[in-house]
C-alpha cells in the first residue's frame, strides 16, 4: 500500500463546491482507498491505495468527484514522501513559530516559465519567498490577505497550484505519523 496526501483545491470555499467530509470518505473508500482520514473541510486527505501512479489515481478520484458532487476539483496528490520532504525543506524554520504568516504552495508540475523577477517586485518588504523544486514557500509576516504576492503567485508561477499554511502542514505529519 502506498501512503498518499491529497490536497483538493477550491473545494468547501465560498460555499461552492460543497463536499462533506463524511460522504467524501465514503467515495474514497468506495474507490478502494484504506485509512481514508480528512483534516478540516478545505479538502486535506490521508489514505492508503495499492494504486502507484500518481496520474491515474488522480483521475480516478476527480472522475468519481465529478460524479458525486458534480464538478471535477483540481486534486494534487502528494506521496508521504513528497510531502515530508516539502515540510524538511522549509527555508524559513524561525516562521514556524506564527504558522499561519508560513504558507507552502505545492505546484501541480514543474514550471520552465516562472517570472522571478516580477515575483520580486510584488512582494512586500517584510516577506520572503524561495522555490525548491516543485514547492513555494511563502513567508508573509503581515498577513497572507495582504499580500499581493499570495494573490499572483501561481499566475507568476505559470502552472496551477494550492496552499497550505504551516498549521495544516504541521497538522497532515501528525496525523501521517499516527500511521
Amino acid at each position: 500500500m502506498n501512503n498518499w496526501i491529497v490536497l483538493l483545491r477550491g473545494i468547501n470555499v465560498g460555499g461552492k463546491n460543497i463536499v462533506p467530509m463524511k460522504q467524501l470518505v465514503e467515495m474514497l473508500l468506495g474507490l478502494g482507498c484504506q485509512n481514508v482520514r480528512t483534516y478540516i473541510q478545505s479538502g486535506n486527505v490521508l489514505l492508503r491505495h495499492s494504486e502507484s501512479n500518481v496520474q491515474v489515481l488522480s483521475n480516478h478520484i476527480a472522475e468519481e468527484m465529478l460524479q458525486k458532487f458534480g464538478f471535477r476539483p483540481h486534486i494534487l496528490l502528494l506521496t508521504l514522501a513528497q510531502f515530508e520532504q516539502a515540510a524538511a525543506n522549509n527555508p524559513f524554520p524561525n516562521a514556524q513559530s506564527e504558522p499561519k504568516t508560513l504558507h507552502v504552495f505545492f505546484l501541480a508540475e514543474p514550471s520552465g516559465k516562472i517570472d522571478f523577477e516580477r515575483l520580486k517586485i510584488i512582494k512586500k518588504d517584510s516577506e520572503a519567498f524561495e522555490l525548491i523544486e516543485q514547492v513555494f514557500y511563502l513567508h508573509a509576516p503581515e498577513g497572507i490577505g495582504r499580500s499581493r504576492l499570495a494573490e499572483k503567485v501561481e499566475k507568476l508561477l505559470a502552472v496551477p497550484t494550492t496552499a497550505r499554511n504551516w498549521n495544516t502542514v504541521s497538522k497532515l505529519l501528525t496525523l501521517a505519523a499516527q500511521d
